[in-house]
């Protein structure tokens, strides 16, 4: 199986929620299903069903954040020599040069990406279109309102 690259605040966030599954979450749905088996008949006891679906959401999840890490080829940036240009993990501010509206975005892992957090994934089509970029490079990202040309005004590698 292809390595994923992850970010290293990326790969401690999954580190942190697969603790957090296993020493806070499991133990606490396994006093959940005892108390819900003293309660008495398990085939119309809904606290019962209700823990063992929890129980089996959250033993998924530790298995994918494990699958995950398992998997993961963990880039720190700041150890990486880019020569000025984006790289995956970089953080690079742009502008769009029509409406001279300026954002910031940090290219992470497919895992990682969150718009809100301007966390783009490394295989998104705007991020595909950085990479291997310098600064006061216009780079021209296709949308689904047309081409958009932005500048590229700082990379930074934190």
């Amino acid at each position: 199986m292809d390595k994923v690259p992850l970010t290293v605040v990326g790969a401690d966030k999954l580190r942190i929620e697969l603790d957090e599954l296993k020493t806070v979450v499991r133990p606490r749905i396994v006093a959940d299903i005892a108390t819900a088996r003293e309660h008495g008949d398990l085939k119309e006891n809904a606290e019962y069903h209700a823990a063992r679906e929890e129980q089996g959401f959250a033993e998924g999840r530790i298995n994918e954040i494990e699958a995950k890490l398992s998997n993961a080829q963990i880039i720190d940036v700041t150890k990486i020599d880019a020569k000025g240009k984006v790289i995956f993990g970089a953080t690079v501010e742009i502008e769009d040069l029509e409406t001279e509206k300026k954002v910031t975005y940090q290219i992470v892992g497919v895992d990682e990406a969150n718009i809100k957090e301007s966390r783009i994934s490394v295989g998104s089509p705007f991020a595909r279109a950085l990479i291997g970029k310098e600064v006061e490079d216009v780079v021209t990202v296709k949308t689904p309102a047309g081409d958009v040309d932005y500048e590229i005004l700082s990379i930074q590698y934190i």
